[in-house]
């Protein structure tokens, strides 16, 4: 499998949709932190300082000729900040250190530095005042009594301490702890978008509706978000209550009069098995024993989310006054659709708006009875995403496919479309279910027809309506 090579519009795109496993890291980085501040007490530092010869002032050390560094220091002072950190030094200072430390460790929890041209600063850590006072101390005096003997390497140099370390300081706990909370916030922040975009890299999930329509060639006639029942009374419940927004409203809306039942008001020929349609309580319905119009919804095993899309465009139809019958017939992977079959084998819940209009069946036949009246029927077919296999189940009209948005790969979906059409089943459109907040296309939206009779002019100019004689 190819990788999706990422760009900066790609790579913000994938740590989005991701941004729910980039927060969880997040915190996770944050609550790290923050214990580690807490477990890990933070260490005492005490500082003695020590003075050096003069003239150390970078004016006086430039008149009488010394080198003057480029921070502004002589080059005397930096030359005895290296020797107070060196080895000979720190060697020194081992039998008088506490606790007794190796060379390596001491090296760690000194720090030198010069606070100013004439004075070197010895600082040193510990788990408690005392020791980081007596670290800081013997060090400075290892460091007095190294230069001022024949063995120094620079020369015989006067120094002599100027303060001895005491009053050892220690960084507020809480201050500590806020501290690695936002090293640890920002190390999970690092680590999680690292991740996303491993992940999302070689993740040929299709999220967008223009990627989803593309795969197959077809156009996605809506996108609603749907809802994730899991037992039989989640979908009574969505049986009696599902209430769509005015926005989504309108797109299954639409989706209706693509797939051929007509807007509210709209009496139209639709091609099904040449029958006319005739308005029923403000709705198309058949007559002359054509029979209902009757839509499939295709959906994998692995999308759960896809199921609903059948159930809920069935109840908002019955809602609009169109007789409608929701079928769940026999599946291939009967387990995705389990809890629908058992909502389908009880009446719809008294007191619903859609109960008069809708009729919920489970079946495990091809053919299944139908009200005379009934004028749109609306089957959920599942198949398994890996191997599709078309389950045998009544014949309908028309065909669409639900996906939901990051739930499926193009391989899977042609795989769908193939067994349909192997089937003799006409693919119309495709539903999205749980759409994307950031998708901005539009899922190749079919083009309106154009009207069958020709517009009529609005006003002629410079012809003559009368014959004079």
């Amino acid at each position: 499998m190819s990788q999706r090579s990422l760009d900066l519009r790609k790579s913000t795109q994938i740590v989005r949709q991701h941004k729910v496993l980039v927060g969880i890291v997040i915190a996770l980085g944050i609550l790290g932190g923050a214990a580690f501040g807490v477990l890990k007490p933070p260490m005492f530092t005490s500082t003695a300082l020590v003075a050096l010869p003069t003239p150390a002032s970078p004016q006086s050390a430039t008149a009488s000729g010394q080198a003057v560094t480029s921070d502004g220091t002589d080059a005397f002072t930096a030359t005895q900040e290296v020797v107070a950190g060196s080895y000979q030094v720190l060697f020194g200072a081992l039998p008088d250190v506490r606790p007794a430390r190796s060379l390596t460790d001491l090296r760690h929890y000194i720090q030198i530095g010069s606070p100013s041209p004439e004075i070197i600063a010895v600082t040193a850590k510990g788990k408690n005042a005392g020791d980081a006072e007596v670290t800081a101390n013997a060090v400075a005096d290892s460091y007095i009594r190294y230069v001022t003997s024949s063995r120094s390497a620079v020369g015989h140099v006067q120094a002599h301490l100027l303060a001895s370390a005491a009053s050892a300081t220690q960084p507020s706990p809480i201050e500590r702890a806020v501290i690695y909370a936002l090293v640890g916030a920002l190390a999970g922040a690092i680590i999680g978008v690292i991740v996303v975009l491993a992940v999302g890299r070689n993740d040929r999930r299709l999220r967008q509706r223009d990627e989803i329509a593309n795969a197959i060639g077809i156009p996605v006639l809506a996108s609603v978000p749907v809802a994730h029942p899991t037992v039989a009374a989640g979908w009574t419940k969505l049986f009696a209550d599902y209430r769509p927004s005015a926005r989504h409203s309108w797109q299954l809306l639409t989706v209706l009069d693509q797939l051929g039942i007509g807007k509210s008001g709209s009496a139209r020929r639709l091609p099904y098995d040449g029958d006319t349609l005739v308005m029923y309580n403000d709705r198309a319905a058949t007559h002359d024993g054509g029979g209902p119009f009757s839509v499939a919804v295709l959906s994998l095993s692995s999308d759960a989310g896809a199921i609903a899309l059948g159930p809920q465009l069935a109840v908002f139809a019955a809602s609009q006054g169109i007789p409608t019958s929701l079928v769940v017939g026999p599946q291939q992977d009967a387990a995705a659709a389990a809890s629908l079959r058992v909502a389908c084998a009880a009446p719809v819940p008294a007191g619903s708006k859609s109960q008069s209009l809708l009729r919920v069946a489970a079946g495990d036949e091809s053919r299944v009875e139908l009200r005379p009246d009934t004028a749109l029927v609306i089957v959920v077919a599942v198949v398994d995403s890996r191997a599709p296999v078309m389950p045998a189940m009544m014949r309908t009209s028309t065909t669409v496919i639900g996906v939901t948005a990051g739930k499926a790969t193009a391989e899977q979906l042609a795989r769908a479309a193939v067994v349909a059409a192997a089937d003799g089943r006409e693919i119309t459109g495709i539903l999205v279910a749980d759409p994307l907040e950031t998708d901005q296309t539009t899922g190749r939206v079919p083009r309106l027809t154009r009207p069958t009779q020709p517009r009529l002019p609005n006003r002629l100019r410079g012809v003559v309506t009368e014959i004079r004689r």
